[in-house]
């Protein structure tokens, strides 16, 4: 069997798989709107896909009851040459057009449940899983492929509830040797995101304004893997690892609750 190395193209084509907070309640809240924020978005995987013709780009959309794809520059590719039409505003018609349809779905979702005090996080796990899944099916089709690397574009809290899921995912990244980029655009910085880059080698930024975040992400993300040993790129001045005290917390307290119940039982 090859092994990974042996079915690169080069060292400077790319797969990346974009993780686009799409979150409602996070949004709804923000100065900045969505619109804005997406424009910097598309800019930035033009470039990324002008930079090599081999590059390909996935986008997962991660909302808050649900993440699913929305865009394969693979696929939107061979649609396009078949038809004989170019250009990237026809490239990114679809994802826009499958983004629209995924919002109006998760908003949906929203309604329907119940209104509790829980975080407003988005399915961050979910979309990780995703994104590993469909990078993992690339290793194993047998064809020659660019080198993946996620890209996590979050703005939404960490939820305490995906811990583990979120763990996990971090994991098989760093046994695939896939490296995790996140760039937060969140009021407070994610600690599952720091954690993220930290282990599986990526870069992770957190940009203060977001009117020049088309500027950031193209310097600081568009870089490929063999680019990145020349150049300077931004470093973790620290790690944040409370969230597996938070999560291991939250569930100590789940138990104490449950052992004060039980003595206070009467006795049948």
């Amino acid at each position: 069997m090859a092994t990974v190395a042996s079915k690169l193209y080069s060292d400077d084509v790319s797969l990346l798989v974009l993780l686009l907070d799409t979150n409602p309640l996070f949004w709804s809240n923000r100065s900045t709107t969505f619109s804005q924020f997406l424009s910097h978005v598309l800019a930035f995987l033009n470039a990324v896909l002008g930079l090599n013709q081999l590059n390909r780009v996935v986008v997962i959309a991660t909302g808050y009851c649900s993440c699913d794809y929305i865009y394969d520059s693979s696929l939107t590719l061979s649609g396009n040459s078949e038809s004989g039409r170019t250009g990237m505003p026809a490239l990114f018609g679809s994802l826009l057009e499958k983004l629209e349809d995924f919002i109006d779905k998760d908003e949906e979702l929203i309604k329907e449940q119940e209104h509790d005090e829980r975080i407003a996080s988005s399915l961050l796990s979910g979309s990780l899983s995703m994104a590993l899944c469909y990078i993992q099916r690339i290793f194993r089709s047998g064809h020659l492929h660019p080198q993946p690397r996620i890209l996590c574009l979050q703005g939404s809290p960490d939820g305490p509830e995906q811990y583990v899921a979120v763990m996990n995912s971090i994991f098989s990244a760093q046994r695939l040797m896939v490296p995790i980029d996140s760039c937060y655009i969140g009021t407070q910085n994610s600690a599952f995101l720091q954690q993220a880059s930290y282990i599986t080698g990526g870069v992770h930024h957190a940009p203060k304004q977001l009117d020049g975040l088309f500027q950031f992400l193209t310097t600081i993300f568009a870089t490929d893997l063999h680019t990145r040993s020349f150049v300077q790129l931004p470093k973790p001045v620290g790690v944040d690892f409370r969230a597996s005290s938070v999560f291991g917390q939250s569930k100590l307290d789940g138990a104490s609750t449950v052992s004060d119940k039980k003595r206070k039982a009467p006795d049948s």
